[in-house]
């Protein structure tokens, strides 16, 4: 349990002590309105409590992403929780905060937006398909789950089911913020947190110990950890969803102090979430072996629900129920919002936003592919969302480290991240059987040349700057 409860306090030291780190290479300033207020419009923009926006913040994040993923992540044994906290501290939690506090800056701009504004118009364009391709995989992901345990559990049909799921996503997608997810995702986060902190204590008064990393299990037999650990630890870690909906909570922040409390403190609490199941998969299979087994049997689900139930006894199936139907459903329609969104700033030269009738018709245009594909076989596509994601994630990271190039701040708390995050992009789709499925040593190869590449062009960019800003001083001495 040692390197468990180490784990689980630096997690909380990273927050205490990087996150105001973080904040001041950042330099917040409350006397600085917030678009809450100077955009102020009843629907997106509208001022809430920072706590109100922490919980749905950790909702819009969270879902069943560090669950299921840590889950399957517990495959890897004790090592995933090195990666937890490192990828959430100094990747997750900096790409999170500056997401959500850059897009506040910038009057509650959506992240293809700030892309745009950062790393130019050619990889804008490229990053509103990735996003939005990536939130109609998620969403539609994340819908027939709960459909079809809605119809075993009712009479309804899985049809049905998803009928009134996509309906709740329509009414959560064009109703002011402050109407529905305002006042469900509170309840909502506040069961997603209980069920972690009951999962944790059963965990520690239980009768199997939580296994530590040593030296003879920290490489899980043939499964190499490099890159795909950090694939399939995505929420937790380090995971692109996550800059699609900052921009949500930015619209509605009373001042920039909010901002660390909660874009970087959903981040480490998603990172603790993480942790414990992580925690749960390791130990109550016995090994990788049993909790390999479980995933073949029932897959995520499955596990979740046989853990729940065992540890927790009719508390445990209730909340089971309950996670695997709210968790996923929280993440789509938060999806399906972020998708409209998106669209109506892409169209804003076009299209007034404020139009009646624009709002529903921006969010039928994603709620239709979201809806088809979740009716399909999603198995193949459901292979590059995790791929795609970290590309996301990437990115968003480069555009942090180009907004504090600019600003004259100190960029390597995203460069080195955004470094290495290129490193796991550029060698995992080389690898994987949903990539090119080369070599692991020719994938390794091909990984390392390009981010090489990249590092030369942020090098180049570094000195650049520089240049710029002793032509600068020249200038105003003369």
């Amino acid at each position: 349990m040692v390197t468990f409860f180490a784990a689980l306090f630096l997690l909380v030291a990273g927050y205490a002590v990087y996150s105001k780190v973080v904040e001041r290479v950042f330099v917040i300033d409350d006397h600085q309105k917030t678009p809450a207020y100077t955009q102020h419009d009843g629907m997106d923009f509208v001022p809430m409590s920072w706590w109100k926006g922490s919980l749905i913040q950790l909702l819009n994040i969270a879902g069943l992403g560090p669950i299921f993923g840590a889950v399957a992540g517990a495959l890897y044994g004790p090592v995933a929780f090195i990666w937890i906290v490192i990828g959430c501290i100094f990747a997750g939690a900096v790409h999170d905060y500056f997401s959500g506090m850059l897009s506040l800056r910038h009057g509650g701009a959506q992240y293809p937006t700030l892309v745009g504004r950062y790393l130019g118009k050619g990889v804008k364009g490229a990053i509103n398909v990735i996003s939005i391709v990536l939130m109609i995989l998620v969403a539609a992901a994340f819908t027939a789950g709960p459909a079809q345990l809605i119809a075993q559990i009712t009479p309804l049909s899985f049809m049905a089911a998803l009928v009134l799921v996509f309906v709740y996503f329509l009414l959560a997608a064009i109703l002011p913020v402050n109407k529905v997810i305002g006042k469900i995702y509170p309840i909502f986060g506040a069961i997603l947190i209980f069920m972690a902190a009951a999962i944790g204590a059963a965990l520690l008064f239980g009768d199997k110990p939580i296994p530590n990393l040593t030296f003879e299990n920290l490489h899980p037999g043939e499964l190499p950890i490099w890159p795909l650990l950090m694939v399939t630890i995505s929420c937790g870690a380090i995971s692109g969803f996550h800059c699609t909906q900052s921009p949500i909570v930015a619209r509605t922040m009373k001042k920039e102090s909010e901002g660390r409390k909660i874009f970087y403190g959903a981040m480490v609490a998603e990172g603790v979430i993480a942790l414990i199941w992580a925690a749960a998969g390791m130990t109550f299979f016995g090994g990788t072996e049993g909790l390999q087994g479980a995933l073949a049997a029932g897959g995520p689900a499955g596990v979740v629900n046989e853990i729940s139930t065992s540890l927790l006894g009719t508390l445990g199936g209730i909340l089971a129920v309950l996670g695997v139907i709210i968790l996923p459903i929280t993440t789509g329609d938060t999806a399906l919002r972020s998708s409209r969104m998106m669209l109506t700033e892409m169209a804003s030269k076009w299209v007034n936003p404020e139009k009646k009738g624009v709002a529903l018709a921006f969010t039928l245009v994603v709620a239709a592919p979201m809806f088809f594909l979740s009716t399909i076989d999603y198995t193949f596509l459901w292979r590059y969302v995790g791929w795609t994601n970290q590309v996301v994630a990437t990115v968003m990271l480069w555009t942090a480290v180009s907004y504090m190039l600019k600003e004259g701040k100190a960029h390597l708390i995203a460069g080195v991240p955004a470094l290495f995050m290129t490193g796991v992009v550029c060698t995992y789709i080389f690898y994987a059987p949903e990539g090119f499925a080369m070599d692991y040593t020719i994938s390794m190869a091909i990984g390392s040349v390009l981010t090489a590449a990249v590092a030369g062009i942020y090098v180049w960019q570094i000195i650049r700057h520089k240049r710029s800003e002793v032509n600068e001083v020249t200038v105003r001495s003369a």
